[in-house]
């Protein structure tokens, strides 16, 4: 052990949120989504542990073959698809199921040249305006797609702009677009993430790509995980490496930002930007010391932050410190710092420690 930061991941939260999942889309098929580093939570113990899932779903070609570099044989989706012509026989090897998204994508596959069966997702462009086919140009692709030597459609896809506002008409709209644009196309169908999981049983079709939710972290703004019947995988914790009696009018940290307001004990914590806690989060965003709440003082600086501990008197050196975990939502992190959970869990650096239970 070199540094006191360290991420617990809770694998068998990781397995509770998948059985959730379960229960909100019955007999639906499941493409768990792990891109970005499992969400930040080490992509392959988090494919390992999601073994129940039907699928898995990256960003990227990297991904996938790190997924298979390690052992794992379950379908694999890539939701942006290949990049150029020299991974299509890397999928066709590897069995790795692409998005096709854009006309460069199907000009590539029109070349041909393809040394065995490869299975593609057409990508519809139901209202987010980010990747896919628009509407009406959905049933032409399938048909070239179809005239492709070696290649098999698996089905439609799309995804939602709007899903985590319950009362925002944007997600009906974009199912009634996907729904009328492959109502005389055959396949399978996947549209529902997180919140579409959650609160809108209509976009629930052959499949679900559950991401967020899946990490115990609610989709919407004003709830936690736990609100949902979802458990927290991931704890970041570190330790109190000093603590110091300091003066009032004393300034602390860089730029003296703080003004100490009373004579009072100040403690630092062995964690900061350079692990990804935030650095622009608000003064005053809790932390827990020894389980009980302290608020943080001064700016977070690459390795350190500095707590508020006139309410903990009986803290010490070497004392516990969880930065967000069951006890403290990461969505209530991300509140104070004007982000989103995501990205919080996303951004926490590889020289944090990962621990299993």
């Amino acid at each position: 052990m070199t540094r006191a930061a360290q991420a617990i991941i809770d694998l068998g939260a990781l397995q509770h949120n998948l059985r959730k999942v379960r229960v909100a889309a019955p007999g639906r098929r499941v493409m768990a989504v792990i891109k970005a580093n499992g969400y930040g939570h080490g992509i392959i113990t988090v494919a390992r542990a999601l073994g129940d899932a039907d699928a898995y779903a990256v960003a990227c070609l990297d991904e996938a073959m790190s997924l298979r570099e390690a052992g794992i044989t379950q379908p694999i989706v890539l939701l942006e698809g290949f990049f150029s012509a020299a991974e299509l026989p890397i999928l066709v090897r590897e069995n790795i199921v692409t998005v096709v998204h854009h006309h460069y994508q199907l000009e590539m596959l029109e070349q041909g040249g393809l040394n065995g069966a490869l299975r593609v997702w057409i990508k519809v462009d139901s209202g987010m305006h980010r990747l896919g086919f628009a509407p009406e140009a959905v049933a032409a692709v399938w048909q070239r797609l179809q005239s492709c030597g070696g290649v098999s459609v698996i089905g439609f896809m799309s995804h939602l702009a709007s899903a985590d506002e319950p009362h925002d008409d944007t997600t009906r709209q974009q199912i009634s677009r996907f729904n009328d644009a492959l109502a005389a196309l055959p396949g399978e169908r996947s549209l529902a993430n997180s919140a579409g999981i959650l609160a809108w049983s209509a976009t629930q079709n052959d499949w679900v790509r559950p991401g967020i939710m899946l990490y115990g972290v609610s989709p919407f703004a004003g709830q936690t995980g736990a609100d949902l019947g979802l458990q927290p995988v991931m704890s970041l914790q570190s330790q109190l490496i000093a603590i110091h009696p300091r003066r009032r009018g004393e300034r602390i940290g860089y730029g003296g930002d703080y003004v100490c307001p009373a004579d009072m004990t100040v403690g630092v914590v062995a964690i900061g930007y350079g692990d990804g806690y935030p650095r622009h989060i608000r003064p005053g965003a809790p932390v827990l010391v020894n389980g009980r709440r302290a608020p943080l003082i001064a700016r977070v600086s690459m390795d350190m932050l500095c707590v508020d501990l006139r309410d903990q008197a009986a803290a010490r050196c070497g004392d516990s410190v969880s930065l967000w975990g069951p006890e403290l939502p990461v969505e209530e992190v991300a509140a104070a710092a004007g982000t989103i959970p995501y990205e919080l869990l996303c951004r926490v650096t590889a020289r944090v420690r990962k621990q299993t239970r």
